[in-house]
């Protein structure tokens, strides 16, 4: 009944169209989840909308991230009785229908777009979907895409984004551990190994050999922002990390409200797999920001984590927080102490002009190395090329008692004035 049947009703139409919007948008609502559904509105009944959609938001939506997704698509096709006064600005001019239709989110205009054709596609289903999305997209859709804040991306330009941010491997320095290994030269002999060469040569000692220090990579603490601020760059920047720092020795947390272990799901090799332990292990999602309170947990409980004074702190957050600024303070000057460097990446750096008014971004630009942006695939590439040659160069600087903050946009921001590098047309000093 396409034409909708006054004495029937749409509603099974309705809810089949919800159902494939939803995962058009990436929700993974199948048959079974459809048949919850028919289930619940047997039991509330169809006299609230209210009730309908919340029976419905029960059983076809599994995380916080998809309730606003899933509110759109149901108001845009249970439409509201006041709806039908905005489809009568599809007659007046553009301007003033353009002024009156309902926002939407990317996720859900493209859920709501129609779907292509069968019979246009022909045989293209049987390709893989990577090579599609390749021939499809042009040049200067890679250009557009690379500069495209995470907060923009549809559902299939998050997935594909998803998908690239997962190639790039970081870079990070290298320093002597306590492990040696024989080598050409060192400050130690190798007296076994000297003793194995006079068991072969007949008790002659031809040549001495050393020890010498195994060099390993620094090792990370990854804290990343789970609340509702932070939606959408906390997925990506957790698929990111997770792919580029399989190489080295690391240990993730997520912080709320609470601070919660990811470290079951970091030892999961797939980063699908990865991302879908984070959704069962995390909690507080979209509950708002207590770093002081975190922090005071991981110095309570996860204080063996930090190898010495070689851990490299990565901050993911955009610095609104609502817990103790004072008790945030005392923390971040502990972790200061107990780590080699902090690196705030903060996704508010795509605005120009950005100056950490808040109380919790003024803490940590106090605390904190540098403010790297990390809110589109350049900055994620250029981060993952330059945070070792970063890393080196902040520990080479002697430490100056004079802080300044530089709002200009850069792949990363030097707090400190004279710490900062200088430009590349002003010859150095001689």
């Amino acid at each position: 009944m396409s034409l909708g049947d006054a004495r029937s009703g749409k509603l099974i139409d309705n809810l089949t169209a919800l159902g494939r919007a939803l995962r058009r948008a990436g929700l993974p609502v199948d048959s079974a989840r459809m048949a919850l559904a028919v289930q619940a509105l047997l039991h509330t009944g169809l006299d609230s909308r209210r009730e309908v959609h919340d029976a419905l938001l029960a059983t076809l939506v599994s995380t916080e991230a998809d309730r606003a997704v899933f509110t759109e698509l149901f108001n845009a096709i249970f439409r509201d009785p006041q709806v039908a006064q905005l489809l009568l600005s599809q007659m007046l001019p553009k301007a003033e229908a353009a002024a009156n239709a309902p926002a939407r989110s990317p996720r859900a205009q493209e859920a709501l777009a129609k779907p292509p054709s069968p019979h246009a596609q022909g045989n293209s289903r049987t390709e893989p979907e990577e090579l599609r999305l390749d021939a499809a997209m042009t040049a200067s859709e890679r250009v557009r895409l690379r500069q495209a804040d995470f907060q923009s991306l549809s559902a299939s330009e998050y997935r594909l984004m998803q998908q690239l941010v997962q190639r790039l491997s970081l870079d990070m320095p290298q320093v002597p551990s306590r492990r040696l290994r024989p080598g050409s030269r060192g400050h130690r002999l190798d007296w076994a190994r000297a003793m194995q060469d006079t068991l072969r040569l007949d008790g002659e000692w031809v040549a001495l050999g050393h020890l010498q220090r195994q060099p390993q990579p620094l090792p990370l603490l990854i804290l990343v922002d789970v609340s509702g601020s932070m939606e959408r760059y906390a997925r990506l920047l957790l698929a990111f990390l997770h792919a580029s720092t399989r190489h080295l020795r690391r240990t993730a947390f997520a912080f709320g409200t609470v601070l919660t272990d990811l470290q079951p799901a970091f030892r999961l090799r797939d980063s699908d797999a990865m991302l879908a332990a984070t959704n069962r292990l995390v909690h507080d999602f979209a509950g708002g920001t207590r770093l002081g309170a975190s922090l005071a947990t991981l110095r309570q409980q996860h204080a063996r984590e930090l190898v010495g004074r070689r851990t490299v702190v990565l901050l993911i957050s955009d610095g609104l927080d609502t817990g103790d600024l004072t008790e945030l303070e005392a923390e971040l000057s502990w972790l200061g102490r107990h780590t080699r460097s902090l690196w705030w990446l903060n996704p508010l750096l795509r605005f120009d002009g950005y100056a950490p008014l808040a109380g919790g971004a003024q803490v940590l630009q106090r605390h904190a190395q540098a403010m790297l942006a990390v809110h589109n695939l350049s900055r994620l590439e250029e981060l993952a090329h330059s945070l070792g040659q970063i890393v080196r160069q902040a520990q080479q600087r002697p430490p100056h008692p004079t802080t300044r903050y530089h709002p200009e946009p850069a792949p990363w921001t030097c707090k400190e004035a004279a710490h900062c590098p200088p430009p590349k047309s002003k010859p150095g000093p001689l």
